[in-house]
């Protein structure tokens, strides 16, 4: 089906804490602010993608609590089908987000709960709708067995698998191949290839690495630099988009790669797709929160329009 991503991933509600800075450790310090809302990296890509236009289908498991029914009502809001199994006896996952007041910057702590027992059956039973799909992306906060299973089955049924390898984790050699696109930030690609990053040449060396392990395409997102697509046929930094002062960069990753695989449903290609995913990103660290501050495809597509890509 035109338009249809599938989404493998987490959901858990944030708690997002506004502060001068983070406590040490047997120290209580001020907050100026808090906020509660949806989020994983999972739903949040789910949310991007969806107001960018595409049909989503997000696959993951609850507990039967309140975060639970905050989830089931954002995914109805957002238009997006779940495939939510419910799990007796535990908790919905959540996440603590220290958020730093002077330059929007985060540190992020994830408990999974539920959704952390995802395994290769929760996939298996979404087949139907992985093999309807034209872009199928996962990530790495649910079990690496689930991811693996989820990206075996696109890959049986042609569907264009993208991997988040978020957070950074340790990966077997074999799932590389499957990944005809995969989106690290410097952190995460530094961790699945040793090399440091701290230009476009070294995200590029990295980047290299993956395509050596059967990779198809790598995106580097590089913050403020913007996004290295980097593949056997091209090397292309996109700028990054400057749309007012920076409130929260903690969506800004998943922001992109919602973004990216809703482009490449509707068709674009790699390129105007990571541009996509740029001005997305862009507009999504103007606001607070994760899920909640995924802009509109109006929205992007008018900052497409103005142009207003500018290089770091």
């Amino acid at each position: 089906m035109s338009g249809r991503v599938v989404i493998l991933g987490i959901y858990v509600t944030d708690l997002a804490f506004r502060a001068e800075r983070m406590p040490v450790i047997g120290e209580t310090i001020a907050g100026s602010a808090f906020a509660m809302g949806p989020g994983g990296k999972g739903s949040n890509q789910a949310v991007a993608a969806a107001r960018a236009g595409a049909h989503v289908v997000f696959c993951t498991r609850l507990g039967d609590d309140a975060f639970g029914a905050i989830a089931r009502e954002t995914w109805r809001a957002e238009g997006i089908e779940a495939r939510a199994a419910i799990v007796d006896g535990m908790a919905t996952g959540a996440a603590h987000i220290f958020v730093d007041a002077a330059t929007g910057s985060n540190a992020i702590i994830v408990a999974a709960g539920a959704a952390g027992t995802l395994g290769p059956a929760d996939v298996e039973a979404i087949e139907g709708d992985i093999a309807s799909a034209r872009v199928f992306v996962t990530q790495l906060e649910q079990p690496v067995s689930a991811a693996h299973r989820g990206l075996e089955l696109a890959r049986k049924h042609g569907v264009t698998t993208v991997l988040n390898p978020a957070p950074a984790l340790p990966l077997p050699d074999h799932i590389f191949p499957l990944c005809d696109y995969v989106t690290p930030n410097e952190t995460e690609a530094a961790a699945l290839t040793g090399i440091e990053i701290a230009s476009p040449d070294d995200a590029r060396r990295a980047a290299d690495v993956l395509l050596d392990k059967g990779v198809g395409t790598v995106i580097v997102t590089l913050g403020e630099t913007g996004a290295l697509l980097h593949s056997r046929a091209q090397s292309v930094l996109v700028p990054a988009f400057r749309c007012g002062p920076v409130v929260e960069t903690a969506g800004a990753g998943d922001g992109f790669t919602g973004g990216f695989a809703a482009a490449l449903a509707r068709g674009d290609g790699p390129l105007a797709a990571v541009r996509f995913g740029c001005a997305l990103a862009g507009i999504s660290v103007t606001r607070a929160g994760t899920a909640p501050s995924m802009p509109t495809l109006n929205e992007v597509n008018a900052l497409l329009g103005a142009g207003s890509a500018v290089s770091a």
